[in-house]
């Protein structure tokens, strides 16, 4: 058969296509990292619109590895396409950049929540995505015409096809771990750009220094038989339920990951790594084995090993990990923590990504007949894709909600099985009971595996990392998969009750979790002008949201929450701590990420709170940004009040220092309120009005005294405060007082979200009195532009920030 073009020897010109087809996997992720976040700020980063998301970004690699073949002409030069191809990446990931407000804009105008705003997420998405992702997809199909669909040439695809992976491993760490913490979005797409540029320069040369004559019959390949007309159709629906299991694992695997490791960004983009590291070698592998092995039997063979790799990783996630004597909070390097991390995802990931990995070469010399190169690599990938596509989907939004994560683990063992099986059955047959027997024996140990899968244990979903520390003997009354995260209910012998999420305690009735959530919810009330609206980011426990919903003057609240199964928790397990509140007629909730519902309504409010998930968890950052505080405060009625949660255990100072700071940018008459134990530091809440109105104090302490804030009057009680004194008196600074230790702060902002990255990396770290110290080292005023009161009032309250400030330099 007549090759279809390049020099003499194919093997020649392999080298510079695997650089370049690295550095395009590289810009690939680089702009995929950068996206999806900040396309999550737009249309919101609840499971719908990660699924949204992801299926848009999948979906336009599919498009592409289709049409590529529909629309180019097989007579164009392959480099000379790759090299347009990379341009209109470049060029439209650039323009995406400064689009984003725009789209932004447009967005928030139109959407809601409902079925409405999905499609209207959907369509922003696309809108987006799909351009260069569609680019991106054909790719592969198009240089698939430099080399034939011989052995020869599909070992050479399998090479570039783990080159791409290869560098889209780097181009995640880069990002990662480099380019968004370090400088921002614009950086990250600047350096994308770059590397599209260089592809496409090095391509253009090298065509011109190539000679290339397109394969016999190419040119027919725009009315190619139907992929079920021919006998290879089993490949095509074995590589797309790869995809499927492919994808739906590394779904379940990177959430479970994530309560042993820490939900930060650094875990998502190591496993991520892990994961696309595999596939790379796994390629090679493959590609090295086609020339030596029946590719469709070392297909089969290699997804019946895929039952045993994914019940390996969910036995040692569920069974293994979780008990490994370690003690997060000992001091250790970040490096150390890196190297240790890196060996649990491997231990966990890499088995099954090789062999998922070395199915796609396998499969394309499996299927391989005579026809265009691009045809064939592109249905291939698009098979390959859809499944992925699917698996994502169905395992984020449906599987694991519906069925849990044990029971989606089983089914994805048992789809291997009747993959392998489908590749395997020409191979099978009555005049050969050898290969009949193992045939069934396999089929047994499919099934044997997957009943053998644990459920994950109740105290690591609740304790996580610190499993073997606090989790082992503890009491875990309620465990619960949600679409977004898994929730959990512990339980101490006297009674008190704890809430997780992420792995760690987010809310709970112990004194001063109880002190600090009632705080966020009074102050919110107390200093409005008009406490008749509010809303709450953030259910948890519902304690902040009780504290509010029992303001008698508050009309209605909302509350924003991204996760269903927190509400029933909620009710359950924190009725008494949070006044029924869900059972409150003035309450409304929304299951929506809390940054999307205020930018798409209109109403404004008299007071919002925000108690997020800690700000080094995947997402919350964006509830810290400058922008996010913008928003806000364009949501604010006059003498509206915002309160926020600020931790300062498991955290750094200079993630600390950027929340602040970041608050304080947008609210320069702002102030922080302490919630100290026993003098110490634990955590602290920031606080603003609109209009730097300043807090009338008499006027919260007459509201106090009256007979129908009787129940606001006992759950401050509750907490030890006896009066609006005992409350207001918790102050710890204005921001003009802080502004010497603020200085050098870094700014959070939605093109760079640095908080994530800053508080990731105190993680494990415990030095909240520290923080809170270095905090309070200034002189601290009671100012005129924070407090009015009469003299009587405002020297009592004087009398106890010096107080609080005595037993705090203690």
């Amino acid at each position: 058969m007549p090759r279809a073009g390049g020099p003499a020897d194919p093997r020649r010109s392999l080298l510079p296509l695997v650089v370049l087809f690295a550095s395009s996997g590289c810009a690939a992720l680089i702009y995929e990292v950068v996206w999806f976040q900040l396309l999550g700020l737009v249309i919101g980063a609840s499971a719908p619109s990660l699924g949204v998301l992801l299926g848009t970004f999948m979906g336009g690699l599919c498009l592409g590895s289709v049409l590529l073949w529909r629309v180019v002409s097989p007579r164009h030069h392959p480099l000379r396409v790759l090299a347009c191809l990379e341009l209109g990446i470049g060029v439209i990931g650039l323009a995406l950049l400064y689009a984003m407000p725009a789209i932004s804009g447009v967005y928030t105008t139109w959407a809601g929540s409902g079925i409405g705003g999905l499609i209207w997420r959907a369509a922003i998405a696309a809108l987006s995505l799909l351009p260069p992702t569609i680019l991106m997809g054909a790719t592969l199909p198009a240089i698939a015409r430099w080399v034939e669909t011989a052995p020869q040439g599909v070992a050479q695809l399998g090479f570039l096809y783990g080159a791409n992976i290869g560098g889209a491993v780097a181009g995640s760490l880069l990002a990662g771990f480099y380019l968004l913490r370090i400088y921002d979005a614009t950086v990250a797409t600047m350096t994308a750009t770059a590397l599209n540029a260089a592809v496409a320069g090095a391509s253009f040369g090298l065509a011109r220094l190539s000679r290339y004559t397109a394969a016999d019959g190419a040119h027919d390949a725009r009315r190619p038989k139907s992929v079920f007309a021919t006998q290879s159709w089993p490949i095509y629906v074995a590589i797309a339920l790869s995809g499927f299991t492919a994808l739906a694992s590394q779904v379940i695997w990177t959430r479970h990951l994530s309560l042993l490791l820490g939900a930060t960004v650094y875990t998502f983009a190591l496993t991520l790594a892990v994961f696309l590291l595999g596939l790379g070698i796994g390629s090679a592998a493959g590609a090295s084995l086609v020339r030596r092995v029946p590719a469709r039997a070392a297909l089969g063979v290699g997804q019946l090993a895929l039952c045993a790799t994914i019940g390996w990783a969910a036995y040692s996630i569920a069974e293994f990990l979780p008990y490994w004597p370690l003690d997060v909070t000992l001091p250790s390097a970040p490096s150390v923590m890196l190297q240790l991390d890196l060996m649990r995802t491997a231990w966990t990931v890499l088995p099954a990504a090789l062999l998922w990995g070395a199915s796609f070469p396998l499969a394309l010399a499996a299927a391989s007949r005579r026809q265009d190169s691009a045809q064939l690599v592109g249905g291939l990938y698009a098979a390959n894709t859809v499944g992925a596509v699917a698996g994502a989907l169905a395992a984020s939004l449906v599987l694991v909600v519906w069925l849990g994560s044990r029971l989606t683990e089983q089914t994805l063992i048992l789809v291997s099985a009747g993959s392998g099986m489908l590749m395997l059955a020409p191979f099978l047959s009555s005049r050969r009971p050898l290969r009949a027997t193992a045939a069934a024996a396999a089929i047994v140990g499919a099934v044997a595996l997957a009943y053998a899968v644990p459920e994950l244990p109740r105290a690591f979903v609740a304790f996580g990392r610190f499993t073997p520390t606090r989790g082992i003997g503890a009491d875990v009354v309620y465990v619960g998969e949600g679409r977004s995260a898994d929730v959990a209910v512990s339980e101490q012998d006297d009674g008190t009750r704890t809430f997780h999420s992420a792995g760690k305690a987010q809310a709970s009735s112990y004194p001063q979790d109880m002190r600090l959530q009632r705080m966020l919810g009074h102050l919110t009330t107390l200093a409005a002008d008009t406490p008749e609206s509010f809303l709450v980011i953030g259910l948890g426990a519902g304690i902040t949201a009780g504290a509010v919903a029992i303001e008698p003057a508050a009309e209605r609240v909302v509350i924003a929450e991204i996760e269903p199964l927190v509400a029933g928790v909620a009710s359950k397990y924190f009725r008494e701590h949070n006044f029924g509140v869900l059972s409150n007629p003035k309450v409304e909730i929304r299951f929506d990420d809390g940054r999307h519902y205020l930018a798409t309504t209109d109403e404004t409010f008299d007071g919002i709170t925000t108690d997020p998930l800690d700000p080094w968890v995947k997402g919350a950052a964006a509830l810290y940004t400058r922008e996010f505080w913008e928003l806000v405060d364009a949501h604010l009625n006059p003498g509206g009040v915002v309160t926020a949660y600020v931790q300062f255990f498991e955290t750094t100072e200079e993630a600390v220092k950027s929340e602040v700071a970041t608050f304080f940018d947008v609210f320069p008459n702002g102030a922080v309120f302490a919630n100290t134990v026993q003098g110490m530091g634990y955590d602290a809440v920031l606080f603003a009005r609109a209009g730097a109105r300043p807090i009338d104090v008499d006027r919260i302490e007459e509201r106090l005294r009256s007979l129908e804030y009787g129940p606001v009057r006992e759950s401050l009680r509750q907490v030890r405060f006896r009066s609006a004194i005992d409350l207001l008196g918790t102050y710890a600074g204005h921001a003009s007082d802080l502004s010497p230790w603020l200085e050098g702060a870094t700014i959070n902002r939605d093109r760079n979200l640095r908080l994530q990255y800053l508080a990731g990396r105190g993680l494990n770290a415990y030095d909240a009195d520290g923080i809170f110290g270095n905090m309070m080292t200034g002189a601290l005023e009671l100012r005129e532009e924070l407090f009015i009161g009469s003299p009587e009032r405002l020297e009592q309250l004087r009398q106890a920030i010096r107080a609080q400030r005595a037993r705090s330099d203690r």
